[in-house]
C-alpha cells in the first residue's frame, strides 16, 4: 500500500510539472563566470556540505564541497572536488557528464576510517522559469570508496534533495 501510494504520489508530480513547464520557452542557462554557493549530499557517506560551483565557461563547470559533523559518536568530515562537461543544453536544463573525488574521514562509535572516492556520472541542473539564478541537480553514475575498512564499488542516484541546489550570482 505504501509503495503504491508513493508511486501515485511520483506520478502526479511528474504530470503537474511537465504541464506547468512543458509550455514555456527559454534558452538553456549559460553560467559563464559564475559562481554559485550552496549545498549537496553526495558523498558516499551520509555528510550534507556547503558547495562551491563555478562555471569557466559555457560548458565546462568545478565545484567543490565540504562536509563536517563533529558530535561524539558521528564524527565525520569530507571534502570533494568535481568537474562537470554540459554535453546537452536544453530549456531550462543543462544535462552534464562530470568526474569526481573526494576525501572522507569518519569516527563511528570509537571506529575509525578514513580514505577516498572516485565517482563517474552523468546528471542535469534544472533552473525554476522565474528563478533563473536558483539551480537544482541531479546526478547518476558509478563511483569506488576506497576507506581504510576496505574497498566498495557503488552506483550513484541522487535526487535533487542530495545532489544539490546552488543560487548562481
Amino acid at each position: 500500500m505504501k509503495k503504491s501510494a508513493a508511486l501515485f504520489a511520483l506520478n502526479l508530480f511528474v504530470t503537474l510539472s511537465s504541464l506547468l513547464l512543458g509550455g514555456l520557452d527559454a534558452e538553456a542557462k549559460d553560467l559563464t563566470h559564475r559562481l554559485g554557493v550552496g549545498y549537496a549530499n553526495n558523498f558516499n557517506i551520509d555528510l550534507p556540505s556547503v558547495s562551491a560551483r563555478y562555471y569557466s565557461s559555457e560548458d565546462l563547470g568545478f565545484s567543490t564541497s565540504l562536509g563536517v559533523n563533529t558530535e561524539d559518536n558521528d564524527n565525520k568530515f569530507g571534502f570533494g572536488l568535481k568537474m562537470y562537461k554540459v554535453i546537452f543544453p536544453e530549456e531550462h536544463m543543462n544535462f552534464y557528464m562530470g568526474a569526481g573525488t573526494a576525501l572522507l574521514s569518519t569516527k563511528i562509535s570509537g571506529v575509525s576510517s578514513s580514505g577516498f572516492e572516485l565517482n563517474a556520472y552523468c546528471g542535469g541542473e534544472f533552473f525554476i522559469p522565474g528563478l533563473d539564478s536558483l539551480g537544482i541537480s541531479f546526478e547518476a553514475g558509478v563511483g569506488i570508496v576506497s576507506m581504510s575498512s576496505g574497498v566498495s564499488f557503488r552506483t550513484i542516484a541522487d535526487t535533487p534533495l542530495s545532489a544539490g541546489m546552488i543560487f548562481y550570482f
